[in-house]
Formats: C-alpha cells, structure tokens, sequence
C-alpha cells in the first residue's frame, strides 16, 4: 500500500473527535486507507444492499455493532443513521467511535450539518499526489506521462492502462452517482455534457455557451456542473476579490480533480496526444493546481486557491491566500524558463507591492532557478513555494 500523507492527521484527530468523516471521489482509496489506518474496528459498506437494508429497517440494532467503533462505509446512502450515530457519541463520550466515509459530499456533509455538527473532523481524500507517488517509487519521469496516466490507486496497484480504466470508471461510477443524485433520463447526453467541460479545462465557465453546445438550458447546466462537483469530478477555482482598482472577472475558472480521467473525455489515447494536443497548457495547469489542492487536503486543511484576472484578460493562474498576504504563481508547460514567465507577475506586484522573492512560477522544465524576477519552480517540486514547507 502506498502511505497516505492525509494518515497522521487523520490518526491525530480521532483521538479527539467522537467521529471521523473521509469524503472523495470513488476509488481515490477511501476503503483502503480506513481499513489499514482502522483494521481492528468493525467494517460494514452500506452499497452492500442486505447490509443497507439492514441499516435502514433496524438502525438500533445495526449500530449495537459499532459499541466498539467502526466504519461504515458510503454513509450518506442512509441518512437516517445520523441521528443515532449523534445519540451514541454524545453518551459514550469516546473518541474515534465512528469512521463514516462517502463519495457524494453535499448528501454527506448535509446530513453532518443536520446532525453531527463539532462532532466530526471533515477530510477530503483526492487521488494520489505528486509526493506519495514520489515516496513509493511510481512517479512517471515527465508532466505529460502523468497528466496522460492520471492518479487513481487502481491504475498503479492492478496496472491498467488509462484507457482500459476511465471509460469504465465514468460508465461504473460517474452514471450510477448522476442517476442518485439528478434525474437525468439521457445518460449519453451527460457524458457528451461532461465531453463538453474537458473541453473548456483551465477556461471562465460559460453557462450560456454549454447549454447552447449541449442542447439544454441553463439552469440544467447549473444542476450537471453542481453534480459534478459534489461527486468529485470537477471543481471551480473562484476568482480572488481583491481588485487593486481593477474591475475583475467574476466567473470560476473550471478544472477536474484527475487529469487522467479530463484526458479520457478528451478522446486522448496516449502520451504523444498530449504533447500535440491543443488543451496541453490548461492541462498542465489542471495537473498543478489539483497538485496545490491534494497538498492542502492531505494537511486536513481547506482549499485556500483562488485565480486572479481583470476585465482585461491579465491574469495570475494562481493566488494563494495566507493569513499574512497573498502568493502569486503562474504556471507554464514550457520545459525552457525566459523572463517573459513573469510579466504578468510584474504587472501584478505593481498592484499589489508584492515582492519579486515571493513570485513564483511552476514549469515543465526540472531545475529550481532563483532570479532577480521570481522563483522558478520544476512541475514536480511545488512543495518548494513556501505555504506548503
């Protein structure tokens, strides 16, 4: 098993809270992980339908199970344990009595709202990092391998080829959540939807313009894009508010968790695809910024990644917000660095006085280069820029 740099974290905090949550995308090795990091509590997964039934007919007795901890797996399919779960910790008093984990956030974290709020510590486990693959052995040499391959656990531990993997991946998985969580009657039309995003990877979302493209109407886009947020396919990068004076852009940029599986819709079929491919800068923008936000997750932090960009279409690909100022980077797929990487950070520290020690920009290329200018960091050291140390 490759470690998980979310498990210490996850250890540290269910020895202070009665109930742990793991929310993410299927197969990013929710199951897995809880076992390993758990293997002495008693295990039930509520997708087994006799195991469902149980849960949902008599919740009292199918909770006298975990008198000593467990796990139960895809925890929202039955919301109406909650309440129980909520009774059982509060007299117990024990602490890690309970791992729920889900791939369906909003249901999952709805029902925590309802019920479990301060009870629970809230992880989120994306697909394998840079650092994790690093660790075992299995990162692949070059950007465009790994952004081809993608980071699903099942792609390194059975050894199947991306294309083997993500079709079905989207047939098993992506169909069955939609179908639990929108009523969409034309599969086919979803999946030529979703076709659609990968093709407006690392761009301002338009909503019009995906209807029109697609045949539905707006507010069905609305409803798909929220789908595939909530099941871990896609996330917006908002943009950030602090405006120096400009007027700003308002709309999120769109982005998917893996590369592999935007690369799949894409109809890309090998690595050589995409080093040709038109998509291949937002993709490797994608491979970064999902990197960015693996590292915070894994810290049991929230995602603190914004864009920055004015009405005039100058653009930073990538603010990220500490208590104490802001981190300008910009991300290029060039493999050569030149000073033209950092002319929007120049513009943008004009603004902002932000100084050129704390520019950064992440590349293609392989080499850490300090200038006068900024940072210049290689694609697989994000760790480097300074909020991740």
């Amino acid at each position: 098993m490759i470690k998980r740099e979310i498990s210490q974290k996850i250890l540290d905090l269910s020895e202070k809270f009665p109930v742990i949550t793991v929310t993410g995308p299927r197969q990013s090795g929710k199951t897995t992980l809880l076992r390993n990091l758990f293997g002495d509590l008693f295990y039930a997964s509520l997708e087994n339908p006799e195991t469902r039934m149980f849960a949902i007919h008599d919740p009292k007795n199918f909770l006298q199970q975990y008198s000593n901890g467990g796990i139960i797996d895809e925890a929202q399919l039955v919301p109406e344990l909650f309440s129980y779960i909520q009774g059982i910790v509060d007299q117990s008093g024990k602490t890690g009595q309970f791992i729920l984990s889900g791939s369906q956030s909003f249901l999952l974290h709805h029902r925590i709202s309802q019920s479990l709020a301060g009870r629970t510590a809230i992880f989120r486990l994306l697909p394998f990092s840079f650092s994790e693959l690093r660790e075992s052995g299995q990162l692949l040499p070059s950007y465009e391998a790994n952004i081809f391959q993608g980071f699903f656990p099942r792609l390194f531990d059975k050894k199947i080829d991306p294309p083997d993997f993500y079709p079905n991946y989207i047939q098993t998985y992506i169909e069955r959540d939609v179908r639990s969580l929108q009523n969409i009657h034309d599969l086919n039309l979803f999946v030529r939807f979703l076709g659609l995003c990968a093709g407006r990877v690392g761009q301002l979302l338009d909503y019009t313009s995906l209807a029109n493209d697609c045949g539905v109407s707006h507010n069905t886009v609305k409803a798909w894009i929220s789908v595939l947020e909530v099941s871990y396919i896609l996330f917006l990068l908002q943009p950030h508010h602090r405006n120096f004076s400009k007027r700003l852009v308002k709309r999120p940029k769109l982005y998917f968790y893996d590369t592999g599986l935007c690369c799949s819709l894409l109809q890309i079929e090998n690595v050589s695809q995409v080093s040709t491919h038109y998509l291949k800068g937002y993709l490797f923008e994608n491979l970064i910024l999902s990197e960015f936000l693996k590292r915070r997750y894994n810290q049991g932090k929230a995602s603190n990644i914004y864009f920055w960009r004015d009405h005039r279409g100058m653009e930073i690909d990538l603010i990220i917000e500490q208590a104490d100022g802001l981190i300008p980077v910009e991300i290029k797929s060039a493999r050569t660095w030149n000073r033209d990487f950092f002319l929007n950070l120049e513009k943008w520290n004009g603004y902002s006085g932000n100084l050129p020690e704390n520019s950064h920009v992440v590349y293609g290329g392989d080499e850490s280069i300090r200038t006068a200018l900024g940072i210049v960091h290689p694609w697989n050291s994000i760790d480097e820029i300074s909020d991740l140390k």
